[in-house]
């Protein structure tokens, strides 16, 4: 028996114990699930449980959104409940979709006992010393591990650091969530679990079984059979025709590939979409309505978008001949991606003194579009997710939403769980119905900004009723899993996506490319076959780098030189917000979603807005020789257009001898400074800059941060007999105030209101600087009972001025960090820890700054190797 006939046999035996056994009927309220089962999730439950009774592993792939985890905790309860496994059950997931999975099997099946095993270190070992203390106390003959929990909930990360622990358990049965995280079989958490963890029942849970390949699916579903599905070579050699058509394959044998395998799938893997469910009428969702937004390139993109294709054209020559590796060519499209998002993440464009302002908007298409787009869903009350791949590109438009006054939330991979979990639960607990913009200012945050790969995946978030797309991901599975965050059950709302694509850019090859991508999840796993016609019409590409090199033909070289106004693109900007606003409520009777493709083309020509339909947007091929034609015109008109081109370079010549000049001046005035204070026998306490981390610039994994209750002016309490500096925050008044730090610090030792006086009066109080003072043996009782050495780092990081209506500034972002960089480098020459209170969380109110304040202590506790400790002061009731 050959390896297609084994694989069309064990289909075959599993469709006939169908067959012969008909699916359990099954009422969920019976083995206590509480929750009310729609149609779908109850044959889903029926059919888990069949291949449970079968004995096969299997994939629960339905399209996200549909009640995958409501299914799985069922299946789980009714294992438990009904005798056919004592447990226990191990459940593998994302961090940020832990807190989701414990609040639903506590809604929705309360007789599962779950224990969350995340955490720290310290943490996770004291839970597996109770459970060993549970496992002693309870020890009977029986074959039943006597374990404190049915469920173990953990993530990807803690099973790999714990292995040598979790994998001692026998798991009667383990889901994987989000398994296409076990798509490469190379991966070690693959290995892991296959070769090392006892788990011969599985259930994987997925979105997306496709996502780029058909090697990929193979993965999936060898982990789960892995006697069936046999080789990754045996599985290509028999449906390679399936995923990788080539024009002139003989389409009779095409269809016939995609129907075997399509039969063996349909065994092992359950698959439903929402669309498939909504036209059979199991399924009622809102209407979905996506936009794809062609934006212009403004005057400034325009100039560094030809600097960037200017400087790489040797390589992009050197690409036709094969010259180019793929490293260079993937720093291409990153560094034009760049300029299509925001020119202001190239470091020396952003004008200065950097100060907030509408140049920010008026720098990128995407964000003059992205601000009419918010202001009218502000004034009518809506809810928006924003998704960015680029961290940075968050860092922009969070100045962005702070310059507009929004509230917002944040998440990326930055942000800890436990403040995740919490704008999560925040921003979901609001109603988007009926909300008006008052409301919606008092009730919480109008957007929620997320990381398209730290955020996108397994979030619940109906509270908004908009999605908008910043920037593309290179996966379009990752783009519609995000998308499904807000289009599933539980949205009582019409959901408008609209994704922000630059016009003939980088940007638009890629969106064309992920388009052709998901044909091959719609073939595979799709409803309906696709004709030869029009799998040959998407064509075949050697690979995304090469297909995008190729694409940037799609560009006008003289197009680009020639400047438009960026008042007049504005005004046709603002004009496409208002078609895209007014989508949303065109065809309110249609029950299909419908896609549309916005352009500006048809404006700048004096005529009203065009609506495309994607399907009839032609798109070229990539064609060599037309590349060439292509390079060969660049380089013509970027030699007869070199001053606009040169002007970046020039202006950033220009800053570098300004800042020249102004380093000599500084430099000759600190010498002067010096030798009046070593006259008058004044020693500054002030910490010079570090001239790079003492590990040479690497992260290191001893750092990290704590967050504690207590005190921060006692760190003996947390690190007994490790040297400290406490961090406070200070102006640059030298009026030492009272109350709350000051007088705690003042108690610690005298000598610090004392050096903070000294310091003003020879003029050595400035913005940025970090006075380190060591404590003596004057202090408090507690003070002079430690033995470690210990410090007090002064950071001036607010300005005072009696003349403002509040003298005292804000805290100074910029300033804290120049403060938290020399207190970091102290500590690590010092071998000491950094103690201090929060910074910039008041009340709850508004935790942007916090953010902020948080992913600097985290870097720079990584850039030095040290311990941070952030002290929240109980306050009595």
């Amino acid at each position: 028996m050959n390896y297609e006939q084994r694989l069309i046999a064990a289909a075959k035996h599993v469709f006939d114990a169908d067959a012969r056994a008909a699916p359990p009927a099954v009422n969920p309220a019976d083995f206590g699930v509480t929750a009310t089962l729609k149609p779908h999730q109850v044959e889903g439950l029926s059919w888990l449980i069949q291949r449970y009774r079968i004995g096969v592993n299997v994939i629960l792939g339905d399209e996200m959104g549909l009640g995958k985890t409501l299914q799985a905790i069922s299946l789980l309860s009714y294992l438990k409940v009904c005798h056919m496994s004592p447990g226990p059950f191990l459940v593998l997931c994302p961090l940020s979709v832990t807190d989701g999975w414990v609040s639903e099997v506590a809604k929705f099946s309360p007789k599962l006992r779950v224990l969350r095993y995340v955490g720290d270190k310290n943490h996770r070992c004291n839970l597996r010393r109770e459970m060993y203390e549970h496992v002693i106390e309870q020890s009977s003959p029986s074959y039943v591990l006597p374990l404190p929990f049915d469920v173990l909930l953990t993530t990807y990360d803690i099973a790999l650091m714990d292995q040598d622990f979790l994998s001692q358990i026998p798991w009667h049965y383990a889901i994987i969530d989000e398994a296409q995280r076990l798509k490469n079989p190379s991966s070690v958490l693959y290995n892991v679990l296959r070769d090392r963890f006892i788990m011969p029942r599985r259930l994987l849970m997925t979105g997306t079984p496709v996502q780029n390949n058909l090697a990929e699916l193979w993965a999936l579903m060898h982990f789960c059979m892995p006697s069936i599905f046999g080789t990754l070579e045996q599985f290509l050699s028999t449906f390679k025709k399936a995923g990788d058509t080539l024009p002139g394959c003989d389409a009779a044998e095409v269809k016939e590939r995609f129907k075997i395998l399509k039969y063996i799938l349909g065994a092992f893997m359950l698959r439903r979409t929402k669309a498939k469910l909504i036209d059979s009428g199991a399924l009622v969702l809102p209407r979905l309505t996506e936009i794809t937004v062609m934006s212009p390139l403004v005057a400034l993109q325009k100039k560094v978008y030809m600097s960037i294709l200017r400087k790489e054209l040797p390589r992009l020559l050197a690409f036709s001949s094969g010259a180019s590796n793929q490293q260079s060519l993937q720093n291409i499209v990153m560094q034009l991606r760049k300029a299509c998002s925001h020119p202001y993440l190239f470091p020396g464009i952003e004008p200065e003194p950097y100060e907030e302002g509408e140049h920010l908007v008026l720098g990128s298409g995407k964000l003059i579009i992205l601000d009419q787009l918010l202001q009218k869903l502000h004034d009518t009350g809506h809810r928006v997710l924003l998704f960015a791949q680029m961290t940075h590109t968050l860092d922009i438009l969070q100045d962005f939403l702070e310059l507009r006054n929004y509230s917002y939330e944040r998440l990326d991979g930055s942000i800890r769980a436990e403040e995740r979990f919490a704008a999560i639960r925040s921003f979901s607990q609001q109603s988007v119905k009926g909300s008006l913009k008052a409301e919606a200012d008092q009730s919480g945050a109008f957007v929620f900004m997320i990381s398209t790969r730290a955020g996108g995946v397994g979030l619940n978030l109906v509270a908004a009723d908009t999605v908008i797309f910043y920037e593309q991901d290179w996966n379009p599975q990752v783009d519609k899993q995000a998308l499904q965050r807000a289009h599933r059950i539980g949205q009582m709302n019409h959901v408008l996506s609209v994704n922000l694509v630059t016009e003939h850019s980088v940007e638009e090859v890629i969106m064309r490319r992920a388009e052709k991508k998901l044909q091959l999840s719609h073939n595979v796993v799709g409803d309906n076959l696709m004709d030869l016609e029009g799998k040959e019409a998407a064509g075949a590409e050697a690979g995304d780098l090469r297909s995008v090199i190729f694409g940037l033909q799609m560009l006008d070289p003289t197009d680009v030189s020639c400047e438009q106004p960026d008042q007049l693109i504005a005004s046709e900007l603002n004009a496409m917000a208002e078609k895209v606003i007014a989508l949303r409520h065109k065809q309110k009777s249609d029950k299909e979603d419908v896609k549309f493709e916005l352009s500006p083309m048809d404006l700048s020509n004096g005529r009203d807005l065009v609506i495309k339909d994607p399907a009839s947007v032609a798109y070229p091929g990539f064609d060599e020789v037309s590349y060439l034609s292509w390079v060969e015109k660049f380089k013509e008109t970027s030699l007869s257009k070199d001053s606009p081109i040169l002007e970046l370079e020039n202006r950033r010549n220009l800053i570098e001898e300004r800042h020249q000049r102004a380093e000599a001046a500084r430099r000759k005035a600190e010498e002067k400074k010096l030798s009046n204070w070593e006259a008058l026998g004044y020693r500054s306490l002030s910490v010079q800059d570090p001239l790079r981390p003492p590990n040479g610039d690497m992260m290191s994994d001893s750092g990290s941060v704590h967050l504690v209750y207590g005190d921060c002016t006692h760190p003996s309490t947390n690190c007994p007999s490790d040297p400290a500096i406490i961090f406070s925050c200070v102006d640059d008044s030298g009026n030492w105030g009272h109350g709350g730090m000051f007088d705690a610090l003042a108690k610690l030792s005298a000598n610090v209101p004392s050096a903070y006086h000294l310091a003003s009066e020879f003029k050595d109080l400035h913005l940025g600087d970090l006075h380190l003072i060591e404590i003596t043996e004057d202090g408090d009782e507690q003070t002079k009972s430690v033995n470690a050495p210990q410090w007090v780092g002064l950071a001036v990081v607010q300005s005072y001025n009696p003349k403002r209506k509040v003298p005292r500034s804000n805290i100074s972002i910029p300033d804290l960090e120049c403060c938290l960089s020399k207190a970091s480098f102290s500590a690590a020459q010092n071998s000491a820890s950094i103690h201090m209170p929060r910074i910039g969380y008041q009340g709850g109110s508004d935790r942007s700054e916090w953010y902020t304040v948080e992913r600097l202590l985290r870097k720079y506790a990584a850039l030095y190797g040290i311990k941070i400790f952030v002290y929240y002061y109980r306050r009595s009731s």
